[in-house]
Formats: structure tokens, C-alpha cells, sequence
């Protein structure tokens, strides 16, 4: 069962966020892609400070969402808050909840589901700092390691990854959630 995963991210991810899931996913077999406005490599927020670049596999300008089982979104302060005002990056996310596959997003990462207009009526969580963003789109904001809504995998923080990663890959393997 070769599954393919496209990991959206740009400048200032939370490393741990992006690397953690990333080994877990290709532990199981499966491929995993950095995709990002940027080309070449971005780089990592790691705690308080940069951190490691990781290399860029496919430029979102040039990657389809029809060609990807399932999406992460890492969080960091940074990186979404460039991604949810980027329209290709939206279309992007966008894509994977018309088609019902899954899509998992930790920490700050559910601020691009908000601009991708896609959290109304859906539990989910993140880390504190945005659950009022959250709610006022119209999600339902829990405070839980882990919160699966049909497909929809959410986490707070890094303390939260093994919760994460454990369902991101139960989701794929369950595939598509009408």
C-alpha cells in the first residue's frame, strides 16, 4: 500500500513539527514531499531560533494535490501565517477537503485551514494561542492531545507528536472519508 504525502510548509516551520511526522510517515513505506512556495530549502524554527534548512521536493507552483494521498501542515508562528495568505497554498489545502482525503495540522498550522475556509463545524485543536481564531470561524476547539474529525487530524504542540503521527497514519490508511 504506497501511499504519497505532501507536507506544506515555508520558511519558519516548527522543525520538530515538519521532521518528526515526515520519519514517521516514510517508517511506514511511504513517500513524503516538502512542498513550498519557496524553491531549493527552507528553513526550520527550532525552539527560539533557526534552525535546520530541509530541502524543498516539489515547488507548490509545480505540485498537484491530485497526486498526494494526504497532507501535513506544521505549525511555527511564521510559516503559517505566510502560507494562509499565499491563494496557491490555499487552493492546495483546499483541494485535499473536496477530495475527503486526509489532512492533519498541528500547533499553529489549522490558521491555513481558517483562510482555506474549511474549519466551520468541525472539532478540532491547536495550540491556545489561536483557539479564539478557531471558534470564531466556526470550529469546535478541544483541548486534547489529539483530535480526529472524519479525516481532519489536529494537535496542540510538539509535547503532542506521537498522538499526532500515530493517527495521521491510521487516517491514510483508512484513506479517502466521504
Amino acid at each position: 500500500m504506497d501511499k504519497k504525502i505532501a507536507i506544506l510548509a515555508t520558511h519558519g516551520f516548527e522543525e520538530s513539527e515538519l521532521k518528526s511526522p515526515k520519519e514517521h510517515l516514510e517508517k511506514q513505506g511511504w513517500t513524503v514531499h516538502i512542498v513550498s512556495p519557496e524553491m531549493g530549502q527552507i528553513k526550520a524554527w527550532a525552539k527560539s531560533d533557526w534552525g535546520q534548512a530541509y530541502k524543498v521536493d516539489k515547488q507548490l507552483s509545480q505540485a498537484s494535490a491530485s497526486d498526494y494521498d494526504a497532507l501535513v501542515l506544521p505549525g511555527g508562528v511564521i510559516n503559517p501565517d505566510h502560507l494562509r495568505t499565499n491563494k496557491d497554498a490555499i487552493a492546495f489545502v483546499k483541494h485535499f477537503f473536496d477530495a475527503h482525503k486526509p489532512v492533519a495540522a498541528i500547533c499553529h498550522g489549522p490558521q491555513v485551514l481558517i483562510n482555506a475556509e474549511v474549519v466551520h463545524g468541525r472539532m478540532l485543536t491547536s495550540v491556545e494561542s489561536i483557539k479564539m481564531d478557531l471558534t470564531n470561524a466556526g470550529a469546535r476547539w478541544l483541548d486534547e492531545e489529539v483530535v480526529v474529525d472524519n479525516g481532519l487530524v489536529t494537535s496542540r504542540t510538539p509535547k503532542d507528536l506521537p498522538a499526532f503521527n500515530k493517527k495521521l497514519v491510521e487516517e491514510i490508511k483508512e484513506g479517502v472519508h466521504e
